[in-house]
């Protein structure tokens, strides 16, 4: 299974949205939060390409992007293949 990381924050609509997809998939991921620690903001923000909204979403390392990201890459059917990896 592919390793996912999503950087996100507790009260973002977005986040619960995107964990919510993933769960769905039986996906685990490794969630940080970037409200308990203010350096991973900025880990996120390098990693992302100078993103610094929540959620950023990473399958084995490479950048998805946000929420809607996410959501626009499974209606086109690539979601899944890069979680099979």
């Amino acid at each position: 299974m592919a390793d996912v990381e999503i950087y996100a924050s507790q009260l973002c609509g977005y986040c619960y949205r995107a964990k919510q997809l993933l769960s769905r998939k039986g996906v685990q991921f490794r969630e940080h939060d970037v409200d308990a620690d203010s350096g991973l903001r900025e880990t996120m923000r390098e990693r992302a390409g100078g993103r610094t909204s929540v959620p950023q979403i990473f399958i084995d390392g490479r950048h998805i992007g946000g929420c809607d990201d996410l959501h626009d890459l499974d209606a086109k059917s690539g979601l899944d293949p890069l979680l099979a990896r």
